[in-house]
């Protein structure tokens, strides 16, 4: 019995080792509008938002995309060391996992949710994560993180970006509106943080003692989807939102990135997702 659990663990790291060298597979940084720029992976999306007086950067991929992050932000003409403020969509190793490295090379201020804010600070996965035991923690991020209000408004050199508290898959879940523009033509950009029902076998959104407002958080979150002004989506997960299939459209179509029915459109999906775990859970029963 032991060997086969010993085996069982090799399996599971070398999957999860596959996985990552997925997520972190290399791509081009780009522009998507205006003062607004891709500087991920091609896996996990890192957004960069620029002023002259200093950028914003959302997400940080995993610490090993940390090279290929300050890399593309260089090919890009702009300074690691203009990043001012750090952001998070949700405190998972994929998406947070490399903020503690930016951070250092920057110096720039972190802000985070109160839920997210404690997971960076102690560098581990808290009991109210639906997905705690099965994802690793994140690197710990200097102790003075900001604690965002839901609604508030960040500025970070000539960049302003919004907050909105977007739970379900995680407790502190935040969602980004920004405006950026090219010209006299502004639009409205949103990077929506990720509404999947994603948990370890044991968990159930529906009977949670740890995390028993899942539910209504996720409902809450897709309201904000479906009546934020959204012209351009933007996801962590970058084939969420479409990303590579606009980016490869743009040569023919300019205005690819652009789609005003793509937040309904996420919610209405995240709601089925949602709709189906929960009858299962109900099934369980």
């Amino acid at each position: 019995m032991r060997t086969r659990s010993l085996l069982g663990i090799a399996i599971a790291v070398s999957l999860l080792a596959q996985q990552r060298e997925i997520w972190n597979a290399p791509q081009e940084p780009f522009r998507i509008y205006g003062d607004t720029y891709f500087v991920g992976t091609h896996g996990l999306s890192s957004i960069l938002i620029t002023s002259k007086t200093g950028h914003v950067l959302i997400d940080a991929a995993l610490p090993e995309s940390v090279p290929q992050i300050a890399e593309h932000v260089k090919k890009l003409g702009f300074r690691v060391e203009d990043i001012k403020l750090i952001l998070n969509s949700h405190a998972h190793y994929d998406h947070a996992g490399g903020i503690a490295k930016v951070q250092h090379l920057s110096g720039a201020r972190v802000a985070a949710s109160p839920w997210a804010a404690e997971v960076l600070r102690k560098g581990e996965v808290l009991r109210t994560d639906p997905q705690f035991g099965i994802i690793e923690p994140v690197d710990r991020v200097a102790p003075r993180i900001e604690i965002l209000k839901d609604g508030e408004t960040l500025h970070a050199g000539g960049v302003q970006v919004t907050a909105h508290f977007t739970p379900g898959h995680t407790p502190g879940g935040t969602s980004w509106t920004w405006t950026s523009c090219e010209g006299s033509r502004c639009l409205n950009l949103v990077y929506a943080d990720s509404m999947t029902p994603v948990s370890n076998d044991s968990f159930l959104f529906t009977r949670s003692k740890e995390y028993s407002t899942g539910v209504a958080d996720f409902n809450r979150s897709f309201a904000f989807l479906e009546k934020t002004p959204c012209d351009i989506l933007l996801t962590p997960h970058p084939d969420i939102s479409k990303l590579w299939e606009h980016l490869e459209q743009r040569s023919t179509k300019p205005d690819a990135f652009v789609d005003a029915s793509a937040c309904r459109a996420l919610a209405a999906s995240s709601r089925d997702a949602l709709k189906k775990r929960l009858a299962r859970e109900a099934g369980s029963k």
